[in-house]
């Protein structure tokens, strides 16, 4: 399949010439030279659905990393800029490529180069600094009391990871996430797992972070974060680190019984329930059967057609592009509110925090579903002794 250029300042198509010649060094080769510019990964795109612009969808993103770097693009041509900047980076593009195109390390390793020191958005370098802050992060939830742990970490025991922004915005979730998991604990000095440095312009500060997690958390540590999950089990492996639902599953919860409300008739139903996956979960590890099986226990359970698909949180990006981050979210609400659920369930506080801001509008003229972490729906429905 032939290319046409995608960038004006490219002065002729990326073609099979091209693949191997690496110049500068930024990129790993053999993931820059596997992708085939075969397309598949066009329709899964959702910046390529919003625009049908080539050069924002992960194929001429790709084209854009080979023209940098192979010194045919400068690096701070504002087109690479921008496109390193637009990517949701959800890893959708992975799981349709027949070519095993690994692009997610392919774009933390762009916006390492796009993003380095004096480059790059000053609001990620400020997000950096401020997570990388322990202190800053104990301080930021202790008056929304979020489940925290005192006394020696031991390793005969499940730790809770405890989110950045889920511990000052969400406290209710990692309470509720003690309470699934018996005799877990959530030492409150845990750090930041790395996951924003890793997407946001340093995978090598990341990736320091979520190994020095691992020391201070020895043994299995459950998170209720998709995309703390994918980044943190890249580094520690899937055998320390294992996101709450995958957990429950594998440790066989059942609840005491299913979750109730009246219908317009009066009369006793199940709770209607959608899902919204984290794409970091669901793309990079796999996770998107387990939080609908533990859901379909409790309540009745509605697929939303673009379940799979980014809702436009993608960690920072709704601060960083927030005009974008609505772009992508608007046809998801319009489809939440036509499933005709009380509850739309996410399993990463950022898509959980997406999802209640686009609500709000639409609950203020009466609308009544309600965002949730699964783990908070969970708890409500209790635990079976066995």
């Amino acid at each position: 399949m032939s290319e046409l250029p995608i960038v004006p300042q490219v002065p002729r198509p990326v073609d099979a010439g091209d693949h191997g010649v690496h110049r500068r060094g930024i990129f790993d080769p053999e993931l820059l030279d596997r992708c085939i510019s075969c397309g598949f990964c066009l329709p899964v795109c959702p910046t390529y659905a919003l625009d049908k612009d080539e050069q924002s969808s992960p194929r001429g993103r790709i084209t854009l990393m080979r023209a940098l770097e192979s010194g045919r693009l400068e690096p701070d041509d504002p087109t690479l800029q921008h496109e390193a900047s637009y990517c949701l980076g959800c890893r959708a593009c992975e799981t349709v490529c027949p070519a095993g195109v690994e692009y997610g390390p392919m774009l933390e390793q762009w916006r390492d180069h796009q993003w380095r020191a004096g480059h790059g958005p000053a609001l990620a370098r400020w997000l950096r600094w401020a997570v990388a802050r322990r202190r800053m992060l104990q301080l930021s939830g202790l008056v929304r009391r979020f489940a925290r742990t005192r006394g020696p970490v031991r390793d005969d025991v499940a730790h809770v990871m405890l989110g950045c922004a889920e511990r000052a915005l969400f406290p209710a979730v990692s309470q509720a996430a003690r309470a699934l998991v018996p005799g877990a604990d959530a030492p409150a000095d845990q750090g930041c797992c790395g996951a924003l440095h890793a997407h946001n312009g340093d995978s090598a500060g990341g990736r320091e972070m979520a190994l020095r997690l691992g020391r201070d958390l020895p043994g299995t540590i459950v998170t209720t974060s998709g995309g703390c999950a994918a980044h943190v089990a890249e580094h520690l492996g899937r055998d320390r680190l294992v996101e709450i639902s995958d957990y429950l599953v594998r440790t066989g919860w059942k609840p005491a019984g299913r979750l109730m409300t009246r219908g317009a008739d009066g009369r006793p139903r199940p709770i209607r329930v959608t899902l919204q996956d984290s794409c970091h979960l669901r793309n990079g590890l796999g996770v998107h059967r387990q939080p609908r099986e533990l859901l379909e226990q409790i309540a009745e359970y509605v697929e939303l057609p673009s379940a799979a698909s980014c809702c436009g949180a993608a960690g920072s990006y709704s601060i960083l592009r927030p005009r974008d981050s609505k772009r992508v979210l608007a046809p998801k609400l319009d489809e939440i509110m036509a499933a005709e659920v009380d509850y739309v369930v996410a399993v990463n506080p950022g898509c959980l925090l997406q999802l209640k801001q686009g609500l709000l509008p639409r609950r203020a003229r009466g609308a009544k579903v309600k965002a949730v972490h699964l783990v908070e729906l969970l708890v409500r429905a209790g635990s079976r002794a066995e």
